[in-house]
């Protein structure tokens, strides 16, 4: 039995792709595709953690919830946990799910399966994976791999979270989605740990929770959703969600 609530951090100051959550998508401010993608979904309420007053207007526009945050936060996480203290101080909410703000084709079924396996007993931590079936993803740094152990049909523990092609040998390698449900008092616990060494050597902020020894699960879904983080990627998007609402 759980009380979710979505949160979307958004922040203004993208190096690669300055003001990114406004650029426009199919006419659409990107911030607003990731809205109605988790408004589609049909979970929990959902409410956008910015620190930019034109974006929490842009989403206050739309009949939706933001919260201001400080700019200087250190990552979305601590963005969500920060909102999470001036919505919710009565810590009603107990299963927060972290919607990353530039995924404007996540489908609503991937939140549901996140949801659901971080309402499993024993999990501090949920998130998503998918089959590599690229040889250029199972090199390519850009994409993390989960190496888990098998919980269930399409259901894991996570063990690590790499950059390199893992793990050896045959057998399926899975494309790790940056998707994450957390139960209240282990996003709490996260944020208050320092960075850790592997999280560090990585660059990737996952592997402070396993260090922590909190458990992750992972649920394999059948996408992995287009990310929006620099200027072709947003003339990919363009193109590609153009055509559909056309």
């Amino acid at each position: 039995m759980t009380n979710p609530l979505i949160v979307i951090p958004s922040r203004i100051g993208s190096t690669r792709l300055p003001n990114k959550p406004l650029a426009l998508i199919a006419g659409r401010p990107l911030i607003l595709h990731v809205l109605d993608r988790a408004r589609e979904a049909d979970l929990a309420p959902v409410v956008v953690a910015t620190d930019c007053r034109e974006i929490a207007d842009c989403v206050c526009a739309e009949g939706a919830t933001a919260v201001m945050t400080d700019a200087v936060l250190p990552s979305g996480t601590d963005r969500i946990h920060q909102a999470l203290g001036q919505i919710d101080p009565e810590k009603s909410y107990d299963v927060i799910l972290n919607v990353q703000g530039d995924l404007p084709t996540i489908e609503p079924a991937t939140l549901r399966a996140v949801l659901v396996e971080a309402s499993m007993p024993g999990v501090d931590i949920s998130t998503a994976v998918a089959p590599i079936s690229s040889e250029r993803e199972r090199h390519a740094s850009s994409v993390v791999k989960m190496v888990g152990s098998t919980l269930g049909e399409g259901r894991f523990k996570a063990l690590y979270f790499t950059r390199a092609t893992a793990p050896w040998g045959d057998g399926p390698l899975f494309h790790h989605i940056g998707l994450y449900g957390y139960r209240r008092d282990a996003l709490e616990r996260f944020v208050a740990l320092p960075p850790s060494v592997l999280e560090l050597r990585e660059k990737l902020e996952q592997l402070r929770a396993l260090e922590a020894g909190m458990t992750i699960h992972a649920v394999e879904v059948g996408e992995v959703p287009f990310g929006v983080d620099t200027p072709e990627d947003l003339e990919h998007a363009q193109a590609l969600m153009g055509r559909v609402s056309a």
